[in-house]
């Protein structure tokens, strides 16, 4: 792993006993001596402290103005970013010229510019789509000495709030800056686990003060890739470059929620996106496969690329997303398949180690969310 990029809280990991493993080109920690089922409890009960640094954070400042800048945006994806209020957060889609998704992000408005969070392995292509199609309208920031944290779980807002008390009025989505001895902070409430929590953005060299600050807390363990994954993964929530790709478009991943009325025909200001014919073209008619939930039957866990058939033998896809659910105490898993084989309640098969074993398409989340409103 000498060629991997280190994150800054790389020593505080080893310390830690994390096992390190390489993703997104860093070495990062998948699991700590508790292990992954532990963590993964933990989070859903107390607080979990992710270390997400590899993310990408940029910060686009308006050339003339905002909304000159938010109809910008629009240019690049399928989402409403003018009626989106000053200190909110909203998730966004970029989307390629055949409809499908380049990378899905978060972005907030602070008033004076817009801050985006995209992902890790996605973030060199997204910092040169910005700057290729944005450069008429905004500097582009790239934040090379922040670090990016996540505390999740319902004891999150206690923990952090001893050290950030404004923290306690923010509701989901909301974003706000605050001035710390760990340097200014900026935190949105939102995650990545179905729970409520932060994501706060630290100047790098705070993050090591504001981690240890947080881990000297009874409630705060770390938590590490592989729970991140199982967390996500009961909470319906894609991960790019297995449930959602260039070859998916967001109506197919479920993501209509994410595109709102104004960018829809009929708005205010539909179209106007990559991808716009097909995109509302499968709104309007509805998409030929869908992302489902899968719980398969049994105990055995059903993982990414495992083949998914009707009952009669029919080819019908492949999970994307799969494994244990340890808060469900069941294999849980995500997939596309044909959309007259989408409604929950649908059974199927899924080939594993030759055999065929059976399935029942199911409704996400997996387990319910606790976000705060």
């Amino acid at each position: 792993m000498t060629d991997l990029l280190h994150l800054p809280l790389h020593a505080l990991h080893v310390a830690a006993g994390a096992k390190m493993v390489p993703f997104a080109g860093y070495e990062m920690p998948v699991q700590y001596p508790a292990g992954v089922m532990a963590e993964h409890l933990h989070t859903r009960k107390a607080a979990g402290l992710f270390d997400v640094s590899h993310m990408g954070q940029v910060v686009l400042r308006p050339k003339g103005t905002m909304q000159d800048l938010g109809l910008g945006l629009e240019r690049l994806m399928p989402v409403d970013v003018l009626s989106l209020a000053q200190g909110r957060q909203r998730y966004g889609i970029f989307t390629s010229e055949t409809g499908g998704i380049l990378d899905d992000l978060m972005f907030a408005n602070r008033g004076g510019d817009y801050f985006l969070v995209v992902n890790a392995a996605r973030k060199a292509h997204d910092f040169a789509h910005l700057a290729e199609h944005l450069a008429d309208v905004a500097e582009i920031e790239v934040q090379q000495d922040r670090a990016l944290l996540a505390l999740q779980g319902p004891q999150a807002e206690e923990a952090f709030a001893r050290l950030v008390p404004g923290a306690r009025g923010m509701r989901f989505m909301d974003v706000a800056g605050f001035d710390t001895v760990f340097g200014p902070l900026w935190v949105s409430r939102s995650g990545y686990t179905g729970e409520d929590g932060f994501e706060i953005s630290v100047p790098a060299a705070g993050a090591e003060g504001l981690a240890r600050a947080l881990l000297d807390m009874e409630e705060v363990l770390p938590i590490g890739l592989g729970a991140r994954d199982s967390l996500r993964l009961e909470a319906g929530l894609c991960l790019y470059g297995h449930d959602i790709d260039e070859t998916t478009s967001p109506v197919e991943a479920g993501l209509t929620w994410a595109i709102q009325k104004p960018r829809r025909a009929g708005g205010a200001r539909a179209g106007g996106f990559p991808g716009e014919s097909r995109i509302l073209k499968e709104l309007d008619e509805g998409p030929d496969r869908q992302r489902v939930g899968l719980r398969p039957e049994g105990r055995a866990p059903m993982r990414e690329g495992v083949e998914l058939f009707s009952e009669d033998g029919t080819p019908l896809g492949a999970i994307t997303s799969g494994g244990f659910g340890p808060s469900v105490q069941a294999p849980v898993a995500m997939g596309y398949v044909p959309t007259a084989f989408a409604a929950p309640g649908t059974r199927i098969e899924a080939e594993l180690r030759g055999k065929r074993l059976a399935a029942v398409v199911a409704a996400t989340p997996f387990h319910p969310t606790h976000y705060k409103r």
